[in-house]
């Protein structure tokens, strides 16, 4: 496979999973709602460097890995916990938003946005779920693609997805200017109830394969 084929379809595939609906997108779609843009790129680089992180991990064969029961068990319950916690402080947030009077606590630093993205992508179930299906295909790299193709493909799995949430952001910042305060109550609210479904879900089927 030639190296431009190998980028497209990185490409594509980091922006196809990154375009599923799921927690992260929740958190993506708040932060930048309440003004946070630099914030919400940096989650976006977090999911990123997560995604190219298990398209990596997926080329050298690392699925088998995932069929460790003990391990699956407590990643599982891990994630769920994060899930959890990041729903229950954004539905908190729903009921104390102040338009430029959030407390330094409130307002995320990207160090500390790059780090909620990093640990809400890692532990997503559809992330999971997408890159193990995924984790089949990408070990044929070895028959299908030299190493340097490997190689842009990866890349090109972490670009596509960063594209993806620069455009999310982008879009979401300029309608954020026109959303009221009792919309960005809504938003908190309903992305928290969203997080905390995705973290009880999470906990279920991490449950029910042990």
């Amino acid at each position: 496979m030639g190296m431009l084929q190998a980028l497209l379809t990185g490409l594509v595939a980091g922006a196809v999973v990154a375009a599923q609906i799921g927690p992260v997108t929740l958190l993506v779609v708040r932060t930048a709602l309440r003004g946070h843009l630099v914030g919400g790129l940096a989650i976006g680089l977090g999911v990123a460097t997560v995604d190219l992180t298990y398209a990596a991990l997926g080329a050298a064969g690392a699925a088998q890995v995932l069929r460790f029961a003990p391990l699956r068990l407590a990643l599982g319950l891990l994630g769920a916990a994060v899930l959890g916690y990041l729903g229950v402080r954004t539905l908190a947030s729903a009921f104390r938003i102040r338009l430029g009077a959030e407390t330094l606590e409130e307002v995320r630093s990207p160090l500390a946005a790059l780090r909620t993205g990093l640990v809400a992508t890692a532990s997503n179930p559809l992330t999971i779920a997408s890159w193990a299906a995924v984790f089949g295909a990408a070990s044929t790299a070895h028959a299908a693609y030299d190493v340097p193709s490997a190689v842009v493909l990866i890349t090109g799995v972490g670009v596509g997805s960063l594209a993806w949430y620069v455009l999310v952001v982008g879009a979401v910042s300029l309608a954020g200017r026109r959303v009221s305060d009792r919309g960005l109550r809504l938003a908190d609210a309903l992305a928290g109830c969203g997080l905390v479904g995705f973290g009880g879900l999470l906990a279920y089927r991490t449950v029910r394969e042990a």
